[in-house]
This record gives structure tokens, sequence and C-alpha cells, in this order.
């Protein structure tokens, strides 16, 4: 440690992160700061301009309102959260999201993004909720809005520097520590807000793509479950930790399927032609009254799958081809313009993955695949955390201060008299996107519109507390940050090859013991997304063990120094997935995961938030319900 420089930044409020949400905070929180003589700084452990879960591009715009032509209600919006998550969720915080999300896509316009229009200069939707887009450089356009914004006010970013965890005050976040990935130099950030923008988790559970593969997944790889583990450390209440997303997605190259069943109009069926959705109606019943309401929640979808593969039927696949026939037939009768039709099918067929999953439009070619021919697999993914999405893992955090009188006294809390939307139950400390929990489908526009409401929520906390008290416990947060390092600076020298050594573990042994452990005992692929009571403890028993080996993670340098506390963080998420699964005594998402020693719906005991949180003093965890209050009918 004495060779790495240690940088001290004060600031006012920080942002952690720099996806979709951490940027929307970026703009908003640059603009309330510039107007209140604040600052605000940034920290990234990748670079803005291609950091979080669009980095990669994006083909559509999956959460836009309409209401200002009349489209949609906003309790639309929260009918149709509350139905996809089986009647869980925060309708305050779904509906604040709603409210704000169509100004953040038509400033996505205005800062230059190709949104696709009809001849009447409307929006080209996909679905009800989905507009179309050309996003291969969706992130670069939003980032530089931040950016930009940033400037102006005279903010910081600093790039490639990971954080760690939270600073600490009585019990106030007043901060983060962290490392940059490129210099040896370790971060002391000290302000009077934080927002949390660090994503989600991904390769907690054992993925699909091994070996070759290794890496490859629908969520980004390079989310590690950081927000949770930062919200936790504070002392935070979480909430839904039981509620992962499994996606279907194109098998191996993890391509969208979205635009396929909403614009292609595709159906999925058996390697015997048969519609699981049509041939497993009945089992809807069983689901009720989720299962008999339009759109039918995506767990239920994936479970019907999942019924035919259980029952041989297998592999699933979507078909492509018989998709954009039924499209082009109706310009059979004439030959030019069908075959035009038929180029233009097959054209928004490859820039569909072309946007954003350019690994499946490699696969595709691989295989010799021709969509407009040939069905292509499908496959549930192994499970995400991701709040922003179909799950809804994250912090518990407080509702607008607009709305603080139509909401019950567990959605709400004040700091020194005041309601601060968006803060988590640490005070200073606020979430957004897949941070912030029970409030899913905000997507990658929910997440910005959450995330510029977080940002001015924060301002307006630095602006009323001004003081920054003393962290407590930096000398000690850098000495735990470093061990890997020295770790390895003493005893790698212990055999000939330094990945084994008896006096530490390197960070991907440590990784594929963490994902054995979840995939076999908490319901991942290879248990085909089944679990139970007995499982789950053996699995916690497991879990202790690889925490004791937690403090022996050694790092050859500043890049396994990353992977190790990545792997930290994921481990945190792990343990409170596999404590909230415990404690619901039910199965209520079946496609995402199933109890089969307690598979069915119990909404007399269980329609509830199951909420988890850590006491920073005493180190134990703490398990326990939080009622559902229903505010749009």
């Amino acid at each position: 440690m004495a060779n790495w420089e240690t940088v001290e930044v004060t600031t006012d409020v920080l942002i952690c992160g720099g996806g979709m949400a951490a940027c929307g905070a970026a703009v908003e929180a640059a603009y309330w700061a510039k107007k209140n003589g604040l600052k605000v700084a940034l920290a990234d452990k990748a670079v803005p301009t291609r950091s979080g879960a669009v980095a990669m591009g994006l083909s559509a715009i999956n959460e836009y309102i309409g209401y200002g032509k009349g489209d949609n209600t906003l309790e639309d919006y929260v009918r149709y959260v509350r139905q996809d998550l089986m009647g869980v969720c925060r309708e305050d915080l779904v509906f604040n999201i709603a409210r704000h999300v169509d100004s953040s896509v038509h400033l996505f316009e205005k800062w230059g993004l190709p949104i696709w229009k009809d001849a009447d200069g409307n929006y080209v939707h996909e679905g009800r909720w989905q507009v179309m887009i050309n996003g291969e450089s969706y992130k670069v356009v939003i980032s530089e809005a931040a950016i930009n914004a940033m400037q102006d006010a005279g903010g910081e970013i600093y790039e490639r520097v990971f954080i760690v965890a939270p600073l600490m005050s009585g019990g106030r976040c007043v901060g983060a520590i962290g490392f940059s990935t490129r210099e040896p130099k370790i971060y002391v950030f000290k302000a009077k807000a934080v927002v949390a923008t660090m994503g989600g988790a991904v390769h907690v559970f054992r993925p699909r793509s091994t070996g070759e593969g290794l890496g490859r997944s629908w969520y980004p790889p390079f989310n590690s479950g950081s927000s949770a583990f930062f919200t936790m450390r504070a002392g935070a209440e979480m909430t839904c930790q039981e509620v992962r997303f499994i996606p279907v997605r194109f098998k191996d190259a993890y391509g969208p399927v979205g635009a396929w069943f909403l614009l292609f109009k595709s159906r999925a069926v058996s390697a015997e032609g048969g519609d699981y959705m049509v041939e497993h109606k009945a089992e809807l019943q069983n689901w009720a009254p989720y299962g008999l309401a339009k759109p039918i929640p995506a767990n239920l979808r994936n479970y019907l799958g999942m019924l035919d593969t259980d029952a041989g039927l297998g592999p699933l696949y979507m078909e492509t081809d018989e998709a954009i026939q039924k499209l082009a037939d109706q310009y059979k009768d004439d030959p030019k313009a069908f075959k035009k039709k038929m180029k233009e099918l097959e054209s928004e067929a490859w820039e569909d993955f072309l946007d954003m999953t350019i690994s499946q439009a490699i696969l595709w070619a691989a295989q010799n695949i021709a969509p407009e021919e040939k069905h292509s697999e499908i496959a549930a993914c192994e499970p995400y955390f991701i709040g922003s999405h179909s799950g809804a893992s994250g912090a518990w955090v407080c509702t607008p201060p607009d709305m603080a009188d139509k909401v019950p006294a567990h959605y709400k809390w004040e700091y020194n008299g005041k309601v601060y939307g968006n803060m988590t139950t640490v005070p200073g400390l606020f979430a957004a996107g897949d941070a912030s929990g029970a409030s899913s489908h905000k997507f990658s526009s929910g997440s910005n519109a959450e995330g510029r409401w977080a940002g001015k929520q924060a301002v307006r906390f630095a602006v009323n507390n001004p003081d920054i008290p003393a962290p407590e416990g930096v000398d000690e947060l850098k000495a735990r940050l470093m061990r890997p390092l020295e770790l390895f600076e003493q005893f790698s020298g212990y055999s000939y090859d330094s990945n084994i050594n008896p006096n530490y573990i390197k960070p991907f042994q440590f990784m594929f013991r963490l994902q054995k452990i979840m995939d076999e005992y908490a319901g991942g692929v290879s248990s085909a997304f089944k679990t139970s009571k007995a499982l789950l403890e053996r699995g916690l028993e497991l879990l202790a063990f690889l925490k004791e080996d937690s403090e022996k993670l050694a790092a050859e340098d500043a890049y396994e120094l990353e992977r190790c506390w990545e792997n930290i963080h994921r481990m945190w998420q792990a343990e409170a997935h596999v404590r909230t699964i415990l404690f619901r005594e039910e199965t209520r998402w079946p496609g995402y995961y199933f109890r089969s020693d307690t598979p069915k719906m119990d909404d007399a005991n269980w329609l509830t938030f199951a909420n988890i949180k850590w006491d920073p003093k005493t180190g134990e965890w703490a398990t326990f319900k939080r009622e559902i209050v229903k505010l749009v009918n």
C-alpha cells in the first residue's frame, strides 16, 4: 500500500457509476448544483461513453408512455408493471418514473438520438410501450449530454475508478472509497450526498456460456453487484432480492427476442412445433389472477416454455422464417413488391442485432442461419439481478416528497425534518436504475429519468445539509482494499505456478466457486431453476465458507484487484438472494425460480414485500415483510 498514492476528493454530490441512470443523475445534478453554487463529481470504473447496460447499443427504447398525446396514462403503466411482477411493486416509485420518462426520451431525441417516425411524424412503436431507434450509438449520445452538463457546471469526472465501498459517519453516507484500475492510486471521495448507480449483477450464477464463451452474457458482464454491495454495506434496507430475472434469449449469443415477438409477431415453439403459449394455456389458471390477464407476466411465459423443456420437447425455437413470410405475404400478388419487402425485413432482422448484440449476428453467420429461411434456437438464460428490467432487486427507497401524504409510513422517512425522494434508509445515500428496487420495467429510459430525479434530490439534500462529517475508519478501509495485492506479494513465491497456492485464492477460482454454489443450490441453469429450503440452507453453509475464504483473495495487479472486489460484491448479492428466497415460503415467479417444496403462490401470506437488511454494527442479517399498498385501482 505504501506505493499507492491516496487521492482525496471533496465534493458536494458524488455520483457512483456511468450508465444510463448515472448519466441522468449527472445531467440533473449538474444543472441544480450550478444554480446553488455546489460541485458534482462522477466516478466510473469504465468511461461514460461506453459504460452500463446499453454500452453496445440498443434497437428500442422500452419505456415511453406517450401521455402527452393521450396514448396511455401514467396509471396504465403502473397497472402493467404490477401485473408483470405478480402484484409485487412500489406503485409510487413506478408512477414517479412514468411521469418523468417521456421528457427523458424527448431529451434523447434533442441530443441527437435517431428515433423512428412514421409518415405523420409519430414515433414508430415496437409494442405498446416501446419505440424503435437507430441505437448503435445510444449510450454515446446520452453520455455526451451528461459530460457536457458536468463540464458546464465545473463538475469532475473520474474515469477508470472502481468504487469499492461507502464511507460512513454516524449512520450517514458521506462518500466512497475506491481505486484506479490504471494507476497506483486510492481514491477517497468525501461528499454531502452520494448517488449509487453502479448497475446490477451478472455472473453470480454459473452462465450457460463457459470455457471459450466465458464472459458472454445477456446483461453486461462488468455489472458485478456493486450497487447492492454499496447499499448493503452502508446498512440500507433492501427489497425484492429474490426477484431475479431470467430472460429467454436466442441461445448462446444472448440475442434479444423482443423485436421478434412485438415487431415481427413471431411465435416460439417446441422441437415438435407446438406453441407452448397455446398448449399450456390451462396452466395459467394456477397463477390467477396474473396468469389470466394481459399481458401475461414474463416469468409465466418463461415457465410455459420450461414445461416443454422438462417434458423432453426441447430445444425451443423462434419461428423467424414464418414471421417474416407472414409479414411479406401481404405483397404476394406483386412479386416485385414481395421481394422488396422480404429484403427489407431481412435487413431489419440483422440490424436488430448489429445495433446491440453483434455476437448474435456472428453466430447466425457461423451456423449458416438465414432468419428468413430457418428458425433459430432460444433458451432461458442464467439468472441476473437487475432492478431496471423485469427483475426488481435493489434498495428500498423513499417516496417523492409530493406523494408523501398519499403513501403509508413505511414508504417514506425524513432526515432533519425533510423527505427526499429516492433516498435509501441511510441518510445521504440515494439510489437509481438497477440500484433501486421494487420499481422495475424502467429499462434504459426510465433508469435515466430516475437518475435525473435522484440527482436533483441529492442536490437538495446537499443544500439542506451543508456539512460533511469526517468519515469513519478510512485507514482500515484502505488497508482492507489493498490486502489482495499484499497477500500475493507475500506468498506468490511459495509455488511454481502463482495461480496454485495454499495461502490464497485467485479471483477467477473464487468466482467459479461462487457460481457453482449458486447454480446447484439456488436454482441455476443446471438445476432447471428449481430449489428448496434444504438446498438453500446448504447453499448458505457453503457461502459462509466462501466468505471466510474471501479474506484470502489475492491479486497480482490492479486488474486482478478489481476482479477480487467485483467477486466480493457478487458474493454479497448472492447471500442476500439466498436468504430472501429462503424467507419467502412460496413460488410466486415460476420461470424465474421454483421452490419445489412450496410450489404454489400464496397470496394470503405472501402478497407482500420480502425485505432484508445487514446491520453494520452487529454483522447480522434480518429478513422481514413490508406491506404492499395499492395506489392505483
